[in-house]
């Protein structure tokens, strides 16, 4: 496997940074992941819209635009063999001295991994399990897609090695809030539902997607604050990530539910993968 490191393409047993890195020392680093479709990156500039947007808030000096990450991008996946692909854009804050900073980062480091992945829309189905672990608050004002992810790891480890479930986190008020890797939805009576940016979720490039293809097909999005109960009542529950995609529920906290055989899914599934092999950004649709 190869990776992109800063400008250039290394063998992954061959890639180093400094142990003085900020995004080792104090987690100080961001990350998206994106497919690529037939050598496409689905949806790459609103993944970078929010990495560019998280980046100023990290204080690192530096933004990425299309062309910068194509540049990269195209020859990684050509090294590895690849046109369908798991791509992940990882920054991290650079060298700086131990210790708190508060200058700006003036050298972050840009690592970019590809790995294969099977072809898109695989019709898994899962159970939705509620954690008893609660989401924690974010670090900040919102939640960024952060090195930050040990809240997701212990949730991980409650569930265990399970594929075909996700793990619901609940805010400490009670709360739905997201699945550990993933946003969570429900249709009920032609209304699309998922919890409020509030509840401390981050906000999803797919999560963002979705809602705007719901509206599109004239189906009312309303974000809140949710219980299980009302999740519970739903006609429909599904959760999506750039990487899983729309993900249907067949099982959500013990109530059964239509898994792959809802139709509101089934829809959604097929514009997204009608539209995952050229578009950009959800705004140019």
């Amino acid at each position: 496997m190869y990776i992109y490191l800063n400008g250039k393409i290394v063998q992954k047993e061959k890639a180093v940074i400094s142990p003085f890195d900020h995004g080792y020392l104090y987690g100080l680093g961001l990350f998206e992941t994106f497919r690529v479709y037939e050598g496409h990156p689905f949806l790459l500039d609103d993944h970078l819209e929010r990495l560019n947007h998280s980046l100023e808030v990290l204080n690192m000096n530096v933004s990425y635009s299309r062309e910068e990450i194509l540049r990269a991008l195209r020859p990684l996946l050509a090294k590895n063999h690849l046109t369908d692909a798991y791509i992940r854009v990882n920054v991290s804050a650079g060298i700086g001295e131990i210790g708190l900073q508060s200058d700006p980062y003036l050298h972050p480091n840009l690592i970019i991994f590809a790995k294969p992945l099977p072809p898109a829309m695989n019709r898994q189905e899962k159970k939705a399990v509620i954690l008893t672990l609660n989401r924690n608050t974010p670090e900040g004002v919102e939640r960024l897609k952060s090195h930050h992810f040990l809240n997701n790891i212990l949730a991980k480890r409650e569930i265990g090695d399970m594929p075909d479930c996700e793990g619901i986190f609940l805010t400490k008020e009670g709360f739905l809030a997201e699945g550990i890797v993933s946003n969570l939805f429900w249709l009920k009576e032609n209304v699309l539902y998922t919890p409020a940016i509030e509840t401390g979720i981050l906000n999803g490039v797919t999560r963002k997607f979705i809602m705007k293809l719901a509206q599109r097909k004239g189906i009312a999005v309303e974000e809140g604050l949710y219980y299980v109960a009302d999740a519970k009542k739903a006609d429909e529950v599904f959760i999506t990530n750039s990487i899983q995609e729309i993900v249907p529920i067949s099982l959500f906290d013990e109530s059964e539910m239509p898994g792959n055989n809802g139709s509101f899914v089934q829809d959604l599934q097929k514009q997204y993968k009608n539209l995952s092999g050229y578009l950009w950004s959800r705004n140019e649709w």
